[in-house]
């Protein structure tokens, strides 16, 4: 098994939490280097990871290095740059969610991707749960996809990223951006080869600057300036071929628990997962995925999994994809779609609101 040399960029809570540690107990993965500008943060990581790993403050130090792969987790304004320049000096990425903010970042990507002769890969990991991979393997039994329903709420859990995930400058948007990449995510598979034709939304931002409805698991280190992002988003998407689809993305709200929900409505059944994505630990006991026809309804069974197992699933599957030629361009397409839908969403807001005003 070829051993890929990696660099892990950016070390806030996904670089440290996520990615650092399971790369460095990864067989197929050596971390050779760890980059981020804050040197605080590059003490702690050195105390936390050892001495033998090296830490830089520049992603430019990387060109004095050989590394096969660069897991990019800085914060998202800054994932099409760092991603385009490495890309461009021939270092393939594996980028966290949001793979970038706009269209026109999108195409850049692309332009990057084919000029480096390297392969971008996205990081958004809700489609390597055993739940959903579950979900996904009933398509076929539901008959035409006729309507989709997803959700994922949570009860108390604004990001603040050290101000940064409420700035809309530096984060592109609010849950929509980061809880809804995941709910597409899941969407993309379960609508195969139809595009989305029309998007409208709302947003709306009750609890966003509310300190008590932070999320604690993330050990962040304080909320920052006021936000100006949503904490909630709605859309009701309609594919090309007829499907509908709503898309529900909520940082706080009423609710007791943390609930992420997924449900399928074909012309042969309905397919139905209540769970919770992330780490939260105010999360349900475990998922349930049901699988209802002419009146029936059957609880199937889903493998129970440690919190995180989507991601050692995710870099499990990495190896593959780099040595994959058809790989490249891949991700660039799916984040294309996604983009356009999120895009479609903040100007059915905007439009709304110079109605409005």
């Amino acid at each position: 098994m070829k051993t890929y040399r990696v660099a892990v960029v950016g070390l806030g809570w996904a670089g440290r939490s996520i990615w650092l540690p399971r790369l460095q107990a990864h067989p197929a993965f050596e971390v050779v280097a760890a980059v981020d500008p804050e040197a605080v943060i590059r003490s702690t990581v050195r105390r936390e990871a050892g001495e033998d790993l090296r830490l830089l403050s520049s992603v430019d130090e990387l060109k004095n290095i050989q590394v096969d792969l660069a897991v990019v987790a800085v914060p998202n304004h800054l994932h099409h740059d760092v991603a385009k320049g490495l890309l461009l000096d021939g270092v393939s990425v594996f980028l966290e969610k949001p793979v970038c903010l706009s269209t026109e970042e999108v195409d850049s990507l692309a332009a990057a991707e084919r000029a480096g002769r390297a392969t971008l890969l996205a990081g958004s990991a809700a489609n390597f749960r055993a739940d959903i991979l579950a979900l996904h393997d009933l398509r076929k039994e539901l008959g035409h996809i006729r309507h989709i329903e997803l959700s994922w709420i949570r009860a108390r859990g604004v990001p603040s990223g050290d101000g940064w995930f409420t700035d809309r400058r530096y984060a592109g948007g609010g849950a929509l951006v980061d809880l809804g990449w995941h709910l597409l995510d899941v969407a993309g598979p379960l609508l195969g080869d139809a595009e989305i034709d029309q998007v409208v939304g709302s947003v709306s931002a009750d609890f966003v600057n509310d300190s008590s409805r932070g999320a604690v698991w993330r050990h962040d280190a304080g909320a920052g300036a006021a936000g100006d992002v949503e904490d909630t988003a709605n859309a009701f998407l309609v594919t090309d071929d007829g499907t509908s689809v709503l898309v529900r993305a909520s940082w706080a709200s009423h609710e007791e628990r943390d609930v992420t929900s997924v449900t399928v409505h074909g012309s042969e059944g309905t397919a139905r997962l209540r769970c919770t994505f992330g780490f939260s630990p105010n999360r349900e006991d475990g998922p349930v995925l049901s699988l209802t026809c002419d009146g029936e309804t059957v609880v199937l069974p889903v493998p129970d999994e440690p919190i995180g197992s989507e991601y050692d699933r995710q870099l499990t599957e990495l190896p593959g994809l780099l040595a994959d030629p058809a790989a490249q361009g891949r991700a660039i397409e799916d984040a294309r779609k996604t983009v356009r839908v999120i895009e479609g969403v903040y100007g059915s807001v905007r439009r709304l609101t110079r109605r409005s005003a």
